[in-house]
């Protein structure tokens, strides 16, 4: 993999967006979800509430994989291995025991392959999972797991239907969610605080 890593703002938070990698331009911006998959997904954000800046200060952003995997052969970025997968993986596992979210939004297959497990992962079809809420077990944590398409501009599936509708579901589940709903209330209040 390619450096440097890539890690979001350490801030304490309930909630985990977790991704798969950075890409390219994620490394030297040094910051996750810096490009175009970024203005994508900020802007789904922004539908439920929060802007790019208060996401970026609010929730913390973690990944399968913390550095640049490369360009595949054929194009587009390399998906991680599932030897650096293994080797990333302690740091998502600490960081979930240290912060104990309570809602974890996964952005992607592969990150919703991760973190439902391998029994979950085999046959994972993005259709039967975004939408949905699931209550599961990390690093010894119980949480609430909302996975997301991922925002690429090489996808289609979240422009068009079923991932589409889909979409909108598991954005309307993060946003009814009470570790959501904290984020926005602590939002309004520091903004009513403000001079």
């Amino acid at each position: 993999m390619i450096g440097p890593v890539v890690t979001g703002t350490p801030v304490l938070s309930p909630v985990m967006l977790v991704g798969q990698a950075p890409g390219d331009k994620e490394g030297p911006m040094g910051r996750p979800f810096a490009w175009t998959a970024g203005k994508t997904m900020f802007q789904w954000f922004s539908t439920i509430g929060m802007t790019e800046e208060q996401f970026r200060g609010r929730v913390y952003m973690a990944a399968v994989c913390r550095c640049f995997p490369g360009k595949a052969e054929k194009g587009g970025d390399r998906v991680p291995s599932p030897v650096e997968i293994e080797r990333c993986s302690r740091h998502l596992a600490s960081e979930v025991k240290i912060l104990k979210p309570q809602l974890v939004i996964a952005v992607g297959k592969l990150a919703i392959a991760q973190l439902l497990g391998p029994h979950a992962a085999k046959d994972l079809q993005l259709k039967d999972i975004v939408g949905a809420q699931r209550r599961i077990e990390l690093a010894g944590h119980a949480l609430d797991l909302i996975p997301l398409p991922h925002p690429s501009g090489a996808s289609t599936w979240h422009r068009t239907e079923p991932g589409k509708s889909l979409l909108v579901r598991g954005l309307a589940l993060i946003e009814r969610h009470p570790s959501w709903r904290s984020l926005l209330d602590a939002r309004s209040e520091y903004a009513s605080a403000s001079p």
